[in-house]
């Protein structure tokens, strides 16, 4: 199953690592991603911006965020950042690496999509030795957002998930 991104991309960042597979190849691996059929990068509005690291991307979603009118409250800024931050750096330390990343507002939710080198579902800390290192971001991302989807891809996987936003109250 391929994911689908929906409604306005008016506002969008995003970037898929050069491939060295085949033109047709790619294609064929994103077709539907945008729901017409193109690729990522095909989307209107969407501005290519490759990323490099977790710092990266939280500038951008900030951007993003900070650009939306009406203006988005704070709260929502920071889980958007927090969890952007924890794909990412995720992506990198597990995944084999980053090779692709979007975000964009649609519905009133942040949409990102992070994809990585791994095929690998993301673990937790859950029944393991107390004390452990890592696991624990992957609930945290689970909690604050409204949903998860991970879909296996050629080259390993692209995790998207969707942040409730909520907006101020007063008049920007």
């Amino acid at each position: 199953m391929k994911p689908r991104i929906r409604g306005s991309s008016q506002s969008a960042f995003a970037w898929k690592e050069p491939s060295t597979r085949p033109a047709e190849r790619v294609a064929e691996e994103l077709q539907g991603v945008d729901g017409s059929g193109g690729e990522v990068s095909d989307m209107m509005g969407t501005q290519q911006v490759p990323v490099a690291k977790a710092a990266d991307a939280r500038a951008l979603v900030h951007e993003l965020l900070d650009a939306h009118r009406p203006r988005i409250d704070e709260r929502s800024v920071i889980d958007a950042v927090l969890v952007t931050s924890e794909l990412v750096t995720n992506a990198q330390r597990h995944g084999g690496g980053l090779s692709g990343f979007s975000a964009r507002i649609a519905a009133g939710l942040l949409e990102v999509t992070v994809a990585d080198h791994s095929p690998r579902q993301p673990a937790t800390a859950a029944g393991r030795e107390k004390f452990a290192v890592g696991g624990y971001g992957w609930p945290m991302v689970q909690q604050l957002t409204a949903c998860v989807v991970i879909v296996p891809t050629a080259g390993g996987k692209a995790i998207t998930v969707t942040v409730p936003l909520t907006f101020d109250r007063v008049a920007a």
